[in-house]
């Protein structure tokens, strides 16, 4: 199982990325990344880290173990940091999906991008 910890629910993946998730993790579960006061502070962060950790773990807890779990964690980068860290020690593996950004120039002042899923990588 892969609890999908972003932005981005997994029903708006492209085709290879739930293939690769289907190989490697079975089942998806879509839990939001929540949005993030910038002027919140560490004690906040910490707080929103340990509700999203818990409710990891209630989710993980009642799966069969002899799945393969993982959490995707794509989000603000400081409460990313804190979820891994946390989940860590908890002995959760943590993964971030990886892309190639592909630019394409309309004129000398438009350009849009898109991206395409490549692979998932563990945190260290």
């Amino acid at each position: 199982m892969l609890i999908n910890l972003s932005n981005h629910p997994s029903d708006t993946w492209e085709r290879e990325q739930k293939l690769t998730t289907g190989k490697l993790f079975g089942i998806i579960r879509d839990l939001p990344f929540p949005d993030v006061d910038p002027m919140a502070d560490e004690n906040e962060i910490n707080s929103l880290a340990n509700s999203l950790v818990k409710r990891c773990r209630e989710i993980l807890e009642a799966q069969p173990s002899s799945l393969t779990h993982a959490v995707h964690v794509m989000g603000e980068m400081t409460l990313t940091f804190a979820v891994v860290k946390k989940l860590q020690k908890h002995h959760i593996q943590c993964v971030a999906s990886t892309t190639q950004r592909i630019v394409s120039m309309h004129d000398k002042n438009q350009k849009s991008s898109s991206f395409k899923f490549c692979r998932f990588r563990n945190y260290l």
